[in-house]
């Protein structure tokens, strides 16, 4: 038997998920959605509005990043019931790199955990550990 290398994360064989749409992620509790500047400007574009007008609208300061506004409760700005992400296509790269953030990562436990409240994750499609650290590199914390 072989021990894996010490450096080798307890997922260095991948792991299963495919998006399911159902908005467990973006919905419920308040928090935060970070946006770079060039990922405004990515959404903007795919709305059709000036990166100005999309900022004024949608996105707060918070001490010296930014986030997206969220609706009353918690829901994401761009979540709505019967349609979903309106914004998939552009979404930030947080919400692209979900469920492979750093604190579900971090401990086999804390994956399974995430398993259990996200129906897309440990099934479906396998992401290998180039994918999964690449997700994990595009988070900002």
């Amino acid at each position: 038997m072989s021990l894996p290398h010490p450096k080798s994360p307890w997922y260095r064989d991948g792991l299963a998920f495919s998006c399911t749409q159902c908005g467990d992620c973006c919905t419920g509790a308040p928090g935060y959605v970070w946006v770079t500047i060039d990922e405004m400007r990515r959404l903007a574009e795919f709305r059709g509005e000036t990166v100005e007008a999309f900022a004024e609208r949608y996105v707060r300061l918070v001490e010296d990043r930014f986030s997206l506004i969220e609706k009353p409760g918690g829901d994401c700005i761009f979540w709505e019931r019967g349609t979903g992400c309106t914004v998939y296509s552009a979404r930030p790269d947080q919400c692209r790199a979900w469920p492979f953030w750093p604190e579900n990562l971090s401990r086999r436990k804390n994956w399974e955990e995430v398993c259990k409240i996200c129906p897309g994750a440990g099934t479906g499609e396998h992401h290998d550990l180039v994918e999964i650290r690449a997700s994990l590199d595009s988070v900002q914390t």
